[in-house]
């Protein structure tokens, strides 16, 4: 089928990321996306004209999730260097950092009301942190393999989360118990999420399929197979009648949860699509993916089907409770075999005059060892520029500093070495880092074995008096 002047269509491209695209979100007043990627980087990309993007330098390793806090004050971040870092979305760019866990960090999600922070690792655990006071609060530990996402409810009662041990589970926030469990035979679940109002959930399965199970009567609902390859994200629009998924068959599919039908494929990438994201308001998604792009598309579901999903919605029967607008009803499987009326978009084929973006990139290094520091950046504030400074809370800080701090501020950054000045590349000084580290451990080592060296003098030496004591028993016997 012809695409129509309604479909959805490719806006942008964004370039300036050197590798993969992991993880995308949108800013919660949709003026800036955040995305993270296999190069290492956090990128924070502007939709206005001219914009320059922020590239934040302070990960070690691959940045696995990104995500705005529901204020979007903070960016939150995890990586496979098994820390998450929290960043203010800024020229500044200043971050706190968590070492949060012991292997691989997957994921970070925010709970609506920006009070906590829950991230998955390959440790097999998920922590949650309160950002009021920054530091950590639990584990939920029953998962027996890598942890790969988790995911608060909208009314953060409940976490959701996917492990490679082929589950899904879901946990109650308030007595840290696992509640609920989805057993998968087949494959695992790559992504998870709630649906907006809470009731279902969504799996994006390695096994190619995508399945939304509704949670009050633990029953899976629907069960689509329209890719040919993994799936590794998906994303409810805010209206909670579509969904959106991302696949490494290089596709993005569209479907529609009340019809219970597939109706747009959109091939936009080169190669495998990792992630994807609507907009708070739903009126664009993004999607990253192997190609290194960003690619940033325009709906307008709401305008032209809200009418539409109303009446439908109005027709339709429930045996539990009387219907509404954002339930998902329960269908049978949905393999999308034989001939389906979809409309296919190729981008590439339609779009003549698209609007490319490779926007001048501002470097935003950080440099901080302890778990929660302060971060040290190389870019000067404009002239007059309000410089509020020291990073402590980032969701308590203020907006207003007074006269003497801010010209003490201001002499502090004029004195920090541009990037002409810097004498240690970063390279040197990630490796003079690690040295530090290994010499830590082979200390600590160390300081075992003379431990255990001393208790075993002890133990000799108590060996030698005890036969003393025997010799001069049998000395005197005789």
């Amino acid at each position: 089928m012809a695409s129509a002047p309604e479909d959805p269509v490719l806006q942008r491209y964004f370039k300036g990321h050197k590798a993969a695209i992991t993880s995308a979100d949108f800013s919660p007043d949709g003026k800036q996306l955040a995305t993270g990627s296999w190069d290492t980087f956090l990128m924070l990309w502007s939709f206005k004209p001219q914009a320059r993007a922020f590239r934040y330098v302070g990960h070690k390793d691959v940045v696995t999730s990104v995500q705005f806090s529901p204020l979007g004050n903070l960016l939150a971040s995890a990586s496979r260097d098994r820390t998450v870092r929290l960043w203010i979305p800024d020229k500044r760019g200043k971050s706190s950092e968590f070492k949060a866990h012991t292997a691989p960090v997957r994921s970070v999600d925010f709970s609506a009301d920006g009070q906590f922070l829950a991230t998955a690792s390959e440790d097999k655990s998920i922590k949650v942190w309160n950002m009021y006071r920054q530091r950590f609060l639990y584990s939920l530990y029953r998962h027996t393999h890598w942890v790969r996402c988790a995911k608060f409810s909208p009314d953060g009662r409940l976490i959701v989360s996917c492990s490679e041990d082929k589950t899904i589970k879901i946990w109650d926030t308030t007595n840290k118990q696992c509640v609920n469990n989805f057993s998968d035979f087949v494959g695992f679940a790559n992504f998870v999420d709630f649906n907006p109002n809470g009731t279902c959930i969504a799996s994006a399965g390695s096994d190619h399929t995508v399945k939304i199970w509704d949670i009050r009567v633990n029953k899976l609902l629907q069960h689509y197979q329209v890719h040919s390859g993994g799936v590794n994200c998906v994303s409810f629009h805010p209206s909670g009648n579509y969904l959106i998924t991302a696949s490494s068959d290089g596709m993005l599919k569209i479907l529609d949860l009340l019809e219970g039908r597939l109706i747009y494929t959109l091939q936009g990438h080169t190669g495998p699509v990792f992630t994807v994201t609507f907009s708070k308001g739903g009126e664009l998604f993004t999607s990253g993916g192997a190609d290194a792009q960003v690619l940033l598309w325009r709906t307008n579901f709401d305008e032209l089907n809200c009418k539409d999903v109303i009446k439908r919605n109005l027709k339709r029967l429930h045996f539990d409770s009387p219907p509404h607008l954002l339930d998902i009803y329960p269908r049978t499987p949905h393999p999308q075999e034989g001939k389906i009326e979809t409309v296919e978009i190729n981008p590439k084929l339609d779009v003549v005059d698209l609007q490319t973006s490779t926007p001048p990139v501002v470097d935003i290094l950080s440099f901080d060892s302890t778990t929660t520091t302060e971060t040290t950046v190389h870019t000067l504030p404009d002239k007059g520029e309000e410089i509020c400074g020291y990073f402590l809370n980032p969701s308590l800080m203020s907006s207003e500093c007074s006269p003497t701090t801010l010209k003490k501020k201001t002499e502090e950054m004029s004195d920090l070495p541009s990037e002409n000045q810097r004498s240690i590349p970063l390279a040197v000084t990630d490796a003079l880092e690690h040295i530090m580290e290994q010499l830590n451990v082979l200390t600590q080592t160390v300081s075992i074995l003379e431990q255990r060296l001393t208790l075993t003098e002890d133990k000799l030496k108590d060996c030698l008096e005890n036969q003393q004591r025997l010799f001069n028993a049998i000395q005197q016997k005789s």
